[in-house]
């Protein structure tokens, strides 16, 4: 039987947390489910120059604010059934 295919895990390098922190948006990114957090952050930094990094890092930071976009993809957060409210 073969294994399911693993995605690598991405540390979060400092420059992206600092601008989380800095825009107020690391519980909007905290409650993203785990693939999304890991892809957003395997996409940042395995680009190669820094001006590409930068560039996903504000649509990343743009995408969070906003809390309806996932890589440009449209996204609808999940709802608890008894209180109605985004988990």
């Amino acid at each position: 039987m073969q294994r399911p295919f693993k995605r690598p895990r991405h540390e979060m390098p400092s420059f992206v947390e600092n601008a989380l922190v800095e825009r107020g948006l690391m519980d909007a990114y905290r409650s993203r489910p785990p693939y999304q957090r890991n892809d957003y952050i395997g996409w940042i930094t395995l680009a190669k120059r820094k001006e590409t990094q930068q560039k996903r890092l504000a649509q990343m930071l743009n995408e969070l604010a906003r809390g309806n976009r996932y890589m440009n993809m449209v996204y609808m957060p999940r709802r608890c059934p008894r209180t109605n409210k985004h988990m």
